[in-house]
């Protein structure tokens, strides 16, 4: 840009020589020189400061690498590459048939182990129903031997209860308070083995149903849709493919619908007059005597080349070489959709800063000089 305003000084200086016929000699010439040298200098500076310019313009955009959860053999590819897409659409389908099987494995066990809760609860009810039967039983005994220590007491030496038969009473009462204490702890077992159920489940029953479960999700994720509005591009999974669960191995490239982010690398000396909401103009590659306007939405506030992060290596020297350019992001104040401009295109920025307004028509020029240049010819990024 910088040759491009002086080459029109000098086009100018010679229109004027040649209009008004004026003299080249050791005056006029050096004049023009030195007025164009303080002239371009002064304005230059303050433009190329004031409002910055950069050729490191690009948009960007996230897409969502495709990772089936389950692995298996695809069986069908419905999806058209570059056809827009709603959450939900089905991107592929991995055979279901082997955890079709693992389905039914799954819920013929947890057919075969659910009257267990049940079971559990028929034997709470059976060790109640024991102890209150025991209960009664050793109730019984211990009045029976009651009665029969009191008649002995009354009656002394006439009474008519032997000595064996009391014995025998007491081993009956005995017995029946043993009987009871073990029914006790029987249902005692029998309620603890019913309150360790999860959710109203036994153990048994609830891991059973938790594998279902997993093998219910496991079929239904043999279907793989689109995560969100998008697209898919580059489509190149086909029929019989090995589709295989690993984080480092997509089959797709999703790209979601989320808009444009157009961003732009610019030196560090203009940061004091890069602001979010401040003017700037686009003149974009794949539309070429065209400036589109924008403005600053934000100036990221972290550069990538001083990134550290917990290692166990020492930071070296190798870490301050190299430069570092702050990367600001635009917003489009103008509609785009009529140019059907694909992902990733790239152009030159420039921003207008409330500073020294009035200089800011020559970066305009010169952005829109650019932009004519492009009908020929690209400079390349």
């Amino acid at each position: 840009m910088d040759l491009l305003l002086i080459m029109t000084y000098t086009g100018l200086c010679i229109a004027i020589f040649k209009i008004f016929r004026i003299p080249l000699n050791k005056w006029t010439v050096p004049t023009a020189i030195l007025g164009g040298v303080v002239i371009l200098a002064t304005l230059l500076l303050l433009m190329n400061y004031n409002h910055p310019y950069t050729k490191m313009g690009r948009e960007f955009y996230v897409t969502v690498p495709i990772v089936p959860a389950v692995s298996g053999i695809v069986v069908d590819v419905p999806v058209a590459a570059n056809t827009p897409l709603i959450a939900g659409d089905v991107l592929f389908q991995i055979d279901p048939i082997p955890y079709q099987q693992e389905v039914d494995r799954k819920r013929a066990q947890f057919a075969e182990a659910e009257p267990e809760t049940g079971q559990l609860r028929a034997a709470v009810n059976s060790a109640q129903a024991a102890v209150a039967q025991a209960q009664a039983q050793a109730t019984r005994t211990a009045d029976n031997l009651a009665r029969a220590e009191e008649l002995e007491e009354t009656a002394g030496a006439n009474s008519p209860i032997s000595k064996q038969e009391l014995e025998s009473r007491r081993q009956l009462a005995a017995a029946a308070a043993a009987a009871l204490d073990g029914a006790q702890a029987r249902a005692e077992s029998a309620e603890l083995g019913y309150q360790a159920s999860v959710d109203g489940l036994s153990p048994t029953v609830a891991r059973m149903k938790a594998e279902l479960e997993a093998a219910e999700y496991d079929l239904a994720r043999t279907t793989v849709r689109a995560p969100s509005d998008g697209y898919v591009t580059q489509v190149r999974l086909r029929p019989g493919v090995m589709a295989a669960s690993l984080p480092l191995r997509p089959v797709m490239t999703f790209v979601p619908d989320e808009g444009r982010y157009f961003a732009g690398a610019f030196w560090q000396n203009s940061m004091l007059r890069l602001k979010p909401g401040y003017e700037a103009e686009i003149l974009l590659d794949a539309v070429p005597g065209r400036v589109f306007k924008a403005h600053i939405d934000q100036v990221l506030p972290a550069l990538g080349e001083g990134e550290m992060q917990s290692a166990g290596n020492l930071a070296r020297t190798a870490a301050f070489k190299g430069g570092s350019r702050p990367v600001v992001i635009f917003k489009f104040e103008d509609d785009l959709s009529e140019y059907n401009l694909p992902s990733g295109i790239q152009g030159d920025i420039a921003v207008y800063s409330d500073h020294f307004h009035h200089v800011a028509i020559m970066r305009k020029i010169l952005l829109r000089m650019k932009s004519w240049q492009n009908y020929l010819f690209s400079e390349g990024h």
